[in-house]
């Protein structure tokens, strides 16, 4: 349990795009607050952490760009939709390309689509640009279906945003499970196919 200091430099502003932005953000709790509600929550299930600060980002790849050297598994995470509107929320690791098509076929679910914006405001009780598999705190309804890449948990520590993109959080691949299967959901673990070169 300890935040470091920041590990990049933080006067670098990526261009936000179109869904993304204050609008969203201030339709939530401020990011302190989220993160500080994350952070009880760990505390209390006995989960260890540690959180890295950075300058905001909003893909993988400026991710990749502005993290540094931090150590552990680095990852990606789809907020989607289905043709007939269930909700899932894939955790792979970042340089796995996805198929989504061939995912969608494996579920036995209709064709993915991204979940909105406001969807994800909704449900997950996040902005863009912060998915993360910490956000099912906060679907107490059970929307949501996680699916998680085997292959990423059979990592040792992996990082993830806590609610907000200018934070990384590092907690061990089973303490993902265990606050996981603490927020009610029962993640798929699955081989993740990949779109072919």
């Amino acid at each position: 349990m300890s935040v470091t200091d920041p590990v990049t430099k933080a006067d670098s502003k990526p261009d936000p795009g179109p869904d993304f932005g204050p609008d969203f953000e201030a339709q939530l709790p401020s990011a302190d607050k989220r993160e500080a509600a994350l952070c009880a929550h760990l505390d209390r299930l006995g989960i260890d952490w540690t959180i890295h600060t950075h300058a905001p980002v909003f893909t993988v790849e400026e991710a990749k760009n502005l993290r540094g050297s931090l150590p552990g598994l680095h990852t990606k995470n789809l907020f989607l939709k289905d043709k007939s509107g269930g909700l899932w929320l894939v955790v792979a690791r970042e340089e796995l390309t996805l198929d989504l098509n061939a995912l969608s076929k494996l579920l036995g679910s209709p064709r993915f689509s991204f979940g909105k914006p406001a969807l994800m405001v909704e449900t997950l009780g996040i902005a863009p640009g912060a998915v993360t598999p910490f956000a099912l705190i906060n679907d107490i309804d059970l929307r949501i279906t996680a699916v998680f890449d085997k292959a990423m948990m059979e990592g040792d520590i992996l990082n993830f945003h806590p609610l907000r993109n200018d934070k990384t959080m590092a907690i061990a691949a089973q303490d993902l499970l265990k606050f996981t299967e603490g927020t009610g959901h029962m993640p798929r673990l699955m081989t993740l196919p990949e779109r072919p070169e």
